[in-house]
């Protein structure tokens, strides 16, 4: 990246957090309790790093199987193993699964635990989504670890959120995106 564009790289995630915070400490749907929303100061996220943005190919798999995800709330949802991404981290070559609920639609679903998940960010992981064509650089898929966010589930009980399949457990730390919520 050119310093202009990692200024509007980090200028754009930057605007999405506060949008987040906003959503969360005002909006109706909000899944902050709404007991704890007058409190609610914003999400707490590890600091832009541009490092932990990757251009990455799907090796889309030629036969997709179906997978069956547990839920934290002991039910199950099913998913297309869509492809997979191999790349570098700090070193050490990871592989995440991505994942459709649908053939049809144009959304990858990648899930993932790592070095900090029940440190520093959620214990049952976090999520990445990227939208085709929006996180597409030509033939590559943008995963931007920095856009990483913990399922609703992370704020409230009410809410029923997949399980990161063991595929998806990374032996490295992601220190970047959001960090585990703690209300006030």
């Amino acid at each position: 990246m050119s310093s202009l564009d990692t200024d509007a790289w980090r200028e754009a995630l930057l605007t999405n957090r506060e949008h987040k915070d906003e959503y969360f400490a005002r909006d109706p749907n909000s899944p902050i309790p709404a007991d704890q929303r007058e409190s609610f100061d914003g999400l707490s996220y590890f600091d832009p790093n541009e490092s932990y943005r990757f251009a990455v190919e799907l090796d889309e798999y030629e036969t997709k199987e179906t997978i069956t995800v547990e839920t934290t709330t002991d039910g199950e949802r099913d998913y297309l193993v869509w492809g997979s991404f191999a790349f570098e981290v700090r070193g050490e070559e990871v592989t995440l699964d991505a994942y459709r609920s649908d053939p049809d639609e144009r959304r990858l679903w990648v899930p993932f635990r790592d070095e900090t998940s029940g440190e520093e960010t959620y214990g049952a992981g976090r999520y990445l989504d990227l939208e085709d064509p929006d996180d597409r650089e030509g033939d590559a898929w943008v995963l931007d670890f920095n856009a990483a966010y913990n399922p609703f589930c992370a704020y409230s009980e009410r809410y029923e959120c997949p399980l990161v399949p063991m595929e998806n457990w990374l032996d490295v730390p992601i220190r970047a995106g959001e960090k585990t919520y703690r209300p006030e």
